[in-house]
């Protein structure tokens, strides 16, 4: 796991708003890079480890971004990389049981 590079912008944990992580998971694969992620891994850009190689990379490059944006997984470039991860402790601290949920909910 490499921790060097730049921190991508994203909201600060008392600036993440439920409605826009809710509007984040309500896709199905931003709901499977979620669970993915949820492991506590961090991941790179690649479509196959994701299990989404069925998919661009610029479109999982795309579904990574909102997710960031949401406040719910943070993206650090290192080169020409993108290493993401879960902000669980955040949406913990944000919204109490929240993960657990979604975790815990069906899968579609």
């Amino acid at each position: 796991m490499n921790e060097e590079g730049e921190l991508l912008p994203q909201p600060e944990t008392a600036d993440i708003d439920l409605v826009k992580v809710l509007h984040a998971l309500g896709d199905p694969t931003r709901m499977h890079l979620f669970r993915v992620y949820a492991s506590g891994e961090q991941y790179d850009c690649s479509s196959e480890r994701l299990g989404l190689d069925h998919l661009h990379k610029s479109t999982v490059s795309h579904h990574m971004r909102i997710l960031r944006e949401a406040g719910i997984a943070s993206t650090r470039a290192v080169g020409r990389h993108r290493y993401v991860r879960l902000r669980r402790a955040d949406l913990d601290a944000r919204f109490p049981g929240l993960v657990e949920s979604l975790l815990n909910s069906p899968e579609p």
